[in-house]
């Protein structure tokens, strides 16, 4: 069975983030791409446009952010991605967490993203204190 091509660009956007080809992200993302982060930190918001979510991945890069896909569920329009993230920084308690992403897909490129953090507490006490 083909893979679905919603699928596909996922796959090419976790595997362009690993190798911080923004070049390669910015080519996925739709112009208007709006990324939903929630919680109560520096980095929380709504990002909008390429500009200000290349900014928040710039942002992340401060604490060597990384993810690994574990799970991603797929229809013509969404994908849903549960993932884990975590930061590797030196001499810091890291972030370790799970976390699920709601990928609105339109014309072959990325227009929405919402982030659903596995505990948005441990998220927030990490982003503000790295983040001050």
């Amino acid at each position: 069975m083909a893979e679905h091509p919603n699928l596909i660009l996922i796959n090419r956007f976790f595997r362009a983030y690993a190798k911080h080809d923004m070049d390669e992200i910015k080519k996925i993302f739709s112009a208007n791409i709006q990324w939903h982060i929630p919680g109560k930190h520096p980095l929380s918001g709504t990002k909008k446009g390429i500009a200000e979510v290349m900014e928040y991945f710039s942002a992340l890069n401060k604490a060597l952010f990384q993810a690994e896909s574990i799970v991603m569920g797929v229809n013509d329009n969404y994908v849903i991605d549960c993932h884990r993230n975590w930061s590797n920084l030196e001499d810091e308690e890291n972030l370790n967490n799970m976390s699920c992403l709601m990928w609105k897909i339109e014309n072959n490129q990325i227009v929405e993203v919402h982030n659903f953090p596995e505990d948005q507490h441990v998220v927030d006490q990490f982003f503000n204190k790295i983040y001050k």
